[in-house]
């Protein structure tokens, strides 16, 4: 009988800010299981440059993640957090697995239709295999579960497909992962448009609120959110808008959606959102005190990630060893 922790993997993108549809949909959960699992939580920066970016924006944008998994309450005595391009064998086994993944499940990728059509002729091959990569990164780490947001899914069925793909082709190499999607709270809507989830990619900065953003940041993109004109504020479906600031009021004052609806079930949006707005605030508030004392500590985060870095590097080492050698690669001398 073992005592052994089942492991976890997830990481995010380092590019734009991270915004409460982050936190809540899944570095909350991150941190409120975190006890139970042995967790690898990663900063996905080979992934940020799939598509055109700034490399000095990438590098601070990189370092700020990592410093807001810490603030958000990422603990390291039940975590190991490194970046993803510190620990070389997920580029590498990205290699192998796209060597045995069909080009038509690729392309079939929604991530990959919807962001090609908008890059047009500048779309590159990384973002086509943008899914072997992301498989890479989670098998390297033979987790039993992967912590993610609904929209995610589909990136998880694709490695449990490759991974059962090789398996079957050169022996057993990998363990299937399964998708752990907090059902609540798990996509939360834009500000601007509630049948859209907030995204760190959306064009418009109101429609989201970012993790640092200021309380006047905070007030401006509230007040603007886009609203209906019924008065009165409830859970439905044909009032997504609604929907979405009484979910976001939920889960920032630890609530059941239901309570709060019938609170504010003759409330006009004015008073509301101003209630929403101190929520906000108030909810952020230690966050950001944290991360500011995480990112004003001389050298903490850089022994933070070098760390992780190579206790990652341990584990990933393993695997990429082992679906080297099941493949028929001469091992290194």
């Amino acid at each position: 009988m073992t005592n052994a922790k089942l492991r976890t993997f997830s990481g995010i993108q380092p590019t734009g800010q991270l915004h409460l549809g982050n936190y809540l949909g899944a570095i909350r959960n991150w941190v409120q299981t975190q006890a139970k699992y042995d967790n690898y939580f990663c900063v996905v920066d080979l992934h940020a440059i799939t598509a055109p970016h700034d490399p000095a924006e990438l590098r601070a944008a990189t370092r700020a993640v990592a410093a807001l998994y810490l603030a958000c309450g990422v603990d390291l005595d039940y975590a190991t957090v490194f970046v993803q391009s510190h620990v070389p064998a997920h580029s590498q086994l990205a290699w192998l697995l796209m060597t045995q993944t069909p080009l038509n499940w690729l392309e079939s990728m929604t991530q990959y239709k919807e962001k090609s059509l908008r890059q047009g002729e500048n779309v590159g091959a990384g973002l086509l295999n943008y899914p072997a990569l992301m498989a890479a990164d989670i098998l390297l780490y033979q987790p039993h579960g992967v912590p993610v947001g609904a929209d995610q899914k589909e990136h998880i069925e694709v490695t449990r497909d490759l991974a059962r793909r090789f398996n079957d082709r050169y022996g057993p190499t990998f363990r299937l992962p399964e998708p752990w999607i907090q059902p609540e709270g798990a996509r939360v809507m834009s500000l601007t448009d509630g049948t859209k989830k907030m995204s760190k990619s959306d064009p418009s900065d109101l429609s989201r609120i970012s993790l640092l953003d200021t309380p006047k940041e905070i007030e401006k993109k509230i007040k603007r959110a886009k609203t209906d004109p019924q008065l009165g504020l409830s859970l439905d479906l044909d009032r997504p808008e609604s929907t979405n600031l009484l979910t976001i009021y939920a889960l920032l004052t630890h609530q059941e959606p239901s309570q709060v609806a019938a609170e504010f079930a003759t409330s006009g949006y004015g008073p509301f959102k101003a209630r929403l707005s101190e929520a906000a605030i108030n909810f952020l508030a230690p966050m950001q005190t944290r991360y500011r004392e995480l990112t004003q500590e001389v050298g903490y985060l850089e022994t933070v990630l070098k760390t992780g870095a190579e206790r990652a590097r341990v584990v990933a080492h393993q695997t990429l060893t082992i679906a080297s050698h099941n493949l028929g690669l001469l091992p290194p001398t």
